[in-house]
């Protein structure tokens, strides 16, 4: 058993490995790279720090959007704590086969930090939520932009139409604590509904609602941002509307774990995505890169705090365990 489940993900990874080889390959193909490196050279170095600060910006942000959701749910946390394990999840993001991959190590430091399993689950787990829900709250605010752009093609209504099971789903998740109660004694089940308690806590409550989803889409515009001072930088021709508009869901497609970090997968959506702005293949391809790239270079402190980390976080979780505020719903 125990030598099938380590060939499955073995094979796992290896398609993974495959789907972005070849996603790679296919989009490289008919590329000029020589042309395409020549760009590369020409870079504006301004508009790439440009790029670079706003995407620390939205590290930052999304450091509030996991305080206030961590708050929401009566389990504060201190903001540099916050910051460090964040960055650490972003390492992993990029470094193992699937972009959510560094969420477990962002519930193992919270739970090292003194915080119980369930709780640091939980945290992270909405945190995804809210920024996915933020993802369609874009799309569903461009709308009428995404249809200027994409005319009558169908593609126009895929993700307007996804909002919906989305937003659905955290309804669904609201009550998932008013299963039968002969099955709550199944751990699973008493753990979904604390989880569908905390849910209720971050976006039933009007203040906290706000702050993690205000939070949540501003994180989203800003990487909006980056894309388009990239396509700055590299002298490509497309307008911050346009930005708006086509990166959330490429961030959204990016995010499907069936590639390594999302390479390969982001960049086909990238080229399929900016071709509707009349954006050529290869120039969206080389943003994409670039914007890949970028995504490296913000998680490498992540990296450092990792390997270079004493991991003394329990003794710290002792200095504020006392200072936790209760729950206003039972846990």
């Amino acid at each position: 058993m125990l030598y099938s489940a380590v060939m499955k993900r073995w094979l796992s990874l290896a398609l993974k490995f495959l789907v972005s080889g070849l996603l790679i390959w296919f989009l490289f193909r008919d590329i000029d790279l020589a042309a395409t490196f020549d760009r590369l050279a020409s870079t504006d170095p301004l508009w790439l720090a440009a790029a670079l600060g706003l995407l620390v910006v939205q590290a930052v942000v999304m450091v509030f959007r996991w305080q206030g959701v961590c708050v929401a749910i009566a389990t504060p946390l201190p903001f540099l704590r916050v910051l460090q394990f964040l960055f650490i999840g972003l390492f992993f993001n990029q470094v193992l086969p699937a972009s959510v991959g560094g969420d477990a190590f962002r519930i193992y430091k919270v739970h090292r930090f003194g915080r119980r399993l369930g709780e640091a689950v939980n945290g992270v787990m909405l945190d995804r939520i809210a920024a996915l829900v933020a993802i369609f709250v874009l799309v569903v605010l461009t709308t009428p932009f995404l249809f200027t752009r994409l005319g009558d093609d169908p593609a126009r209504w895929l993700f307007p139409a996804l909002a919906v099971p989305a937003l659905a789903g955290v309804g669904v998740l609201m009550v998932l604590d008013r299963l039968p109660s002969g099955l709550h004694r199944w751990r699973l089940v008493r753990g979904l509904a604390d989880l569908a308690a905390d849910t209720r806590r971050v976006f039933l409550s009007l203040a906290n609602a706000l702050r993690v989803m205000g939070a949540a889409v501003l994180g989203h515009v800003l990487l909006s941002l980056v894309v388009y001072a990239l396509a700055r930088s590299l002298a490509v021709d497309v307008g911050i509307v346009d930005c708006l508009v086509l990166v959330p869901p490429v961030i959204l497609i990016a995010a499907m774990p069936i590639s390594i970090a999302g390479w390969g997968v982001r960049e086909g959506a990238m080229v399929t995505a900016f071709a509707f702005a009349g954006v050529s293949a290869e120039s969206a391809l080389v943003v994409s890169v670039m914007f890949g790239l970028l995504l490296i270079v913000i998680a490498l402190p992540g990296g450092v705090a990792w390997f270079g980390g004493d991991g003394r976080t329990s003794a710290v979780a002792e200095t504020v365990a006392a200072d936790r505020p209760a729950a206003t719903e039972p846990r």
